[in-house]
């Protein structure tokens, strides 16, 4: 079933402006106007904005997606390259997070056993980092 545009985006639940975008970048090709209505939208248009969406949620990014949408049938490895290496920049983000919040558990423990009167301990711990930049 082909779609205008406003359709198209509420089947995809983005935004109308996402999808021009998405034309200006020729991630998806824009159809041609007919001398009277509206530009209609094929199940191709919306199953490759479908893709584009949940590429972006796995956080791919547009370029990568792009690299991906060139890659046809029959070349599983290159897909798995580009997976592979976005896979270990969400691992090493992970592991960033991860010291991250140890590091914020720690300091939320010395203030709870901090007296009112005293320096917090996450706000001096704060500014010493600060210093050292």
């Amino acid at each position: 079933m082909d779609r205008t545009i406003g359709q198209l985006a509420k089947a995809t639940q983005i935004n109308v402006e996402t999808i021009r975008y998405y034309e200006r970048r020729g991630l998806i090709q824009q159809p041609t106007k007919p001398a009277v209505g509206f530009r209609r939208y094929s199940g191709a248009a919306l199953d490759r904005i479908c893709f584009i969406k949940r590429a972006k949620e796995l956080g791919f990014t547009l370029d990568e997606v792009e690299t991906l949408l060139t890659i046809d049938e029959g070349q599983c490895r290159d897909a798995q390259a580009i997976a592979a290496q976005k896979l270990a920049t969400i691992e090493q983000k992970r592991a960033d997070l991860d010291r991250l919040a140890n590091s914020l558990s720690d300091w939320m423990r010395c203030c709870q056993s901090t007296p009112d009167s005293q320096p917090c301990p996450l706000i001096h711990a704060l500014i010493s980092n600060h210093d050292k930049a």
